[in-house]
């Protein structure tokens, strides 16, 4: 593929390593909100690469981990339904719930299947027109287009056995909590480059200004990371809070208009929970009404469950920038990939498992191939 090499050539990225030396002069802290972003920059090393006076912490753009608890065992409660066959993404498989996770439904027999598209569980439903076919639609705004197309082409086929049990969230209402929190620690934002390739970064420039924080929309290449880091110092050493473009090459400030176009048609706004963290307002979408017949939750009459977190896992500070993974006591003890206690430690995009596949154990431990 033209244009991936490039962006990994290290010296390309040690030249911009040295234009962020040459610009730094304070202790600045950068949040990259993108779970993919994160890994990135802990399996190349981006973070002990730079100068001491820049520290970057972890956002909540990781969406199985944001996915909240209830909606773990209601897919559990779905997926053990012995009409169902119950298709998700893998990463969604191993996440806990309260008791057990998807895995453990399909090892008992449930009907529990990974599949790589919302349009392939279209297809289960339209070739088992005697079961209830549902998927899990979790994610942020990049998964929204598909995951529309598949109710409106259930619609269209008239399919009367296909529903979505939705989860979806936004990323700038999670960006309005973490910079409002007394708390807060962030004094600049790396986006996330795939989300505004479908939204764009239009919804950026008020949040820039409203908190005094530049917006660099990033990249998932080393010297993306990098390049993404030497816009925002830049704009903090000389005072500026602008949203800034640093993936020109897939990213307009417009976005993709006929895929949110698509999102507004089957979606609304609405309150959504997010795991570890808890309400933010008009920060997810549900389904609106004419599309109704196609929501899970009512399907299944699963609403009522609400379970509650583990007390020991800090998953929530940790994807508000307030803490990093070694900072749990549970962490790599009572939490691995194999007995993870909440989802950061289970998902592919989870800061947790970023730290315990890396050998991050402890604070500046060195990377370990």
């Amino acid at each position: 593929m033209k244009h991936v090499t490039e962006y990994r050539d290290a010296d390309l990225v040690h030249v911009v390593l040295d234009g962020i030396r040459q610009t730094v002069t304070k202790p600045w802290v950068l949040m990259e909100i993108c779970g993919g972003q994160t890994h990135a920059i802990v399996r190349h090393g981006i973070d002990q690469l730079l100068p001491t006076e820049i520290e970057l912490v972890h956002g909540p753009g990781c969406p199985v981990c944001v996915t909240p608890l209830e909606l773990i065992d209601k897919s559990l409660a779905i997926a053990s339904c012995t009409e169902v066959i119950f298709t998700s993404y893998g990463d969604m498989l191993r996440v806990p719930g309260s008791g057990s996770d998807l895995f453990s439904v399909r090892a008992s027999g449930g009907d529990v299947r990974v599949v790589y598209s919302p349009l392939d569980a279209v297809k289960i439903a339209q070739q088992n027109p005697d079961r209830e076919v549902v998927f899990f639609a979790i994610g942020f705004e990049t998964t929204a287009p598909p995951n529309a197309m598949s109710v409106v082409q259930a619609q269209s086929l008239g399919l009367k056995n296909y529903s979505i049990l939705v989860s979806h969230v936004r990323v700038p209402p999670a960006m309005h909590v973490i910079l409002g929190s007394p708390h807060n620690r962030v004094q600049g934002f790396l986006a996330a480059g795939h989300v505004c390739a479908v939204m764009g970064y239009w919804e950026y420039p008020p949040i820039a200004e409203k908190y005094g924080v530049p917006i660099v929309v990033t990249g998932f290449e080393p010297l993306d990371i990098v390049q993404g880091i030497l816009q925002a110092t830049r704009q903090l050493e000389e005072g500026r809070c602008e949203a800034e473009n640093a993936y020109p090459r897939v990213v307009t400030f417009e976005g993709n208009r006929p895929a949110q176009k698509l999102i507004e048609r089957v979606f609304e706004p609405c309150d959504r929970k997010w795991r570890g963290i808890g309400t933010i307002p008009d920060s997810g979408w549900r389904l609106r009404q004419e599309f109704a017949e196609f929501d899970a939750e009512l399907r299944f009459d699963v609403e009522a469950i609400q379970p509650d977190e583990s007390p020991l896992c800090i998953a929530g500070q940790i994807l508000q920038g307030l803490k990093k993974p070694h900072d749990c006591s549970a962490f790599g003890v009572k939490c691995t990939p194999e007995n993870p206690l909440g989802a950061t430690m289970v998902s592919s995009e989870g800061a947790c498992a970023a730290y315990y596949r890396y050998g991050r154990h402890v604070a500046g431990q060195k990377q370990e191939e």
